[in-house]
């Protein structure tokens, strides 16, 4: 039980890591970690989800910590702003809407960054974020174990699992952004005709 609590200490501050520097494939993590967990003891895959949940939501503390002191500046200098127009509408839907934009924000490939920036520049306040972010984190948790069970239990072998889990996430993530780009394209089309 030792080594177990051990594994989800290390998936979460893998997670958190990852929410701070984005490159990092944090949802494979929580599949993969799912994945094992399957196969070596169900009962596991509730420390995963927690584990998965803890480290998103720290991450995501602290990068909404550095958005706020560092402003446009440092989005700027770490080139997380690269589209005004996008990052506009952003704001006008977080405004709208706080917590729904924040919980889907989440779940979506690339779409949490752009909407902690929106949120730090329009100066959402501290305890929104902290209150609206505990679910999402959650939730994100969740879908991704969930990734990670399904690919396990098709698979007898663990690592079988572990690969389809990681390959089901590349393959969702692929298509959520090719439908953001479409739909980004024919928005932009409808706004140049008008």
């Amino acid at each position: 039980m030792i080594s177990e609590l051990g594994t989800m200490g290390w998936l979460a501050l893998v997670v958190a890591f990852g929410a701070i520097v984005p490159i990092i494939p944090t949802g494979a993590a929580v599949s993969g970690a799912a994945a094992l967990a399957f196969h070596d003891h169900p009962l596991l895959i509730v420390l995963v989800i927690a584990a998965g949940a803890a480290g998103a939501y720290v991450g995501d503390l602290v990068m909404y910590a550095m958005c706020r002191a560092g402003g446009e500046q440092l989005a700027r200098r770490l080139r997380w702003l690269r589209d005004e127009e996008h990052l506009a509408a952003v704001k006008e839907r977080l405004h709208k809407s706080q917590i729904p934009v924040l919980l889907v924000s989440r779940l979506l490939p690339g779409g949490r960054v752009p909407v902690l920036l929106a949120a730090a520049f329009l100066g959402l306040s501290w305890r929104t974020f902290v209150v609206a972010n505990a679910p999402a984190c959650a939730l994100w948790s969740v879908v991704y174990a969930g990734i990670g069970v399904a690919g396990g239990s098709i698979f007898p072998e663990p690592w079988e699992g572990v690969v389809a889990a990681i390959i089901l996430v590349l393959i969702i993530g692929q298509i959520v952004n090719l439908i953001s780009k479409r739909r980004a394209a024919r928005q932009q089309a409808e706004a140049e005709a008008a």
